[in-house]
């Protein structure tokens, strides 16, 4: 009879693994794309005013040619009434050609705002390392371990490192080593990804992101789709550190995240303030929300830097996942 429980325990402990620990997971997936379509397409609607342009058919530039005229005019005293006239005209025509330059102008500038990040002081210690234990259920069965490190340089770039793997009847069970990577820049907003770097067992897991903030896009390698992304829009990793730089995470905020899969935009609601205690301290955190078919929490500790002390995954089938900070190190 134990032995048959213990097998069953095992089968079902290996379905949960594969669904939490798969290069697949997608801690803030549910919305639909075509909203974040909808935000990503507003530029566009400024091409219209291309059509603009039949006002150079009606171009009054052949009465210019009364501007011959207007030079032998120049020559009698009365003539400077006459030029009065065709000189406005010049200045219409010459007002109306720089406002279509303009507006194309500042769809470009609209588009690239981050071409030029300005750097910016981090709010972490310049490295550390924070390690959680993994739970299946309320701080139920341990399955996994997980470990992330940070690092800020002093030409303004940062580095993220996350490894999540299986212990204990989980390991036994299935061996699974996920680790992801996140590398940029840090600007006046935050953290500002360039590459996104996923591995599964020491093999590419192919959930890959290069991010070109030049063009506002991002390219994700598992379907070679290139996607708009808005300003600000992190990787499923840079995530966690970016929460810190929200100017007011207690009123909610949206968020883009890519996944590795995809790209979407989501509402962070804020559950207010709670005292959290943990293996790694007890701490002051402020609770946030992302809803969708899936549903993530993270706690951030308003007392140390507004580091992720607690993460809440609940998937569609409403099974629970806690991965709860049982250590943090930094110098």
């Amino acid at each position: 009879m134990p032995l048959a429980i213990v097998a069953a325990l095992a089968a079902s402990l290996g379905i949960h693994v594969a669904a939490l620990f798969g290069p697949d997971v997608e801690l803030f997936g549910g919305a639909d794309e075509p909203v974040t379509l909808r935000a990503e397409l507003q530029p566009p609607p400024a091409a219209p005013k291309a059509p603009a342009e039949p006002k150079p058919a009606a171009k009054p530039r052949p009465k210019t040619a009364k501007t011959a005229p207007l030079v032998t005019a120049k020559a009698s005293p009365e003539a400077p009434v006459v030029p009065a006239a065709p000189e406005p005209d010049s200045e219409i025509e010459q007002k109306n050609e720089p406002t279509l330059g303009p507006a194309v102008d500042s769809v470009v500038v609209a588009s690239a705002p981050s071409a030029p990040p300005e750097p910016a002081q981090p709010l972490l210690p310049a490295s550390g390392t924070i390690r959680y234990a993994i739970y299946m259920g309320t701080r139920g069965f341990q399955i996994g371990r997980a470990e992330h490190n940070w690092e800020f340089t002093a030409d303004g770039r940062y580095r993220l490192t996350g490894m999540t793997e299986t212990v204990g009847l989980a390991a036994l069970f299935k061996t699974i080593r996920f680790e992801n990577e996140s590398s940029g820049r840090l600007v006046a907003g935050g953290l500002q990804p360039e590459s996104y770097r996923t591995r599964k067992n020491g093999q590419d897991a192919n959930e890959n992101a290069d991010f070109d903030w030049t063009a506002g896009e991002v390219r994700l390698s598992r379907s070679g789709k290139v996607q708009p992304i808005a300003p600000g829009a992190q990787d499923i990793l840079s995530l966690n550190y970016q929460l810190a730089y929200l100017p007011r995470p207690e009123v909610g905020a949206t968020v883009g995240v890519i996944t590795g899969k995809k790209y979407e935009r989501h509402e962070l609601d804020s559950l207010g303030e709670e005292e959290l205690a943990t293996p790694a301290g007890h701490f002051r955190t402020l609770h946030l929300r992302a809803l969708g078919s899936n549903v993530t929490e993270i706690w951030i500790a308003l007392d140390r830097h507004r580091l992720p002390v607690k993460i809440r995954f609940t998937d569609k089938k409403g099974d629970v996942y806690e991965q709860v900070a049982t250590e943090i190190g930094m110098p």
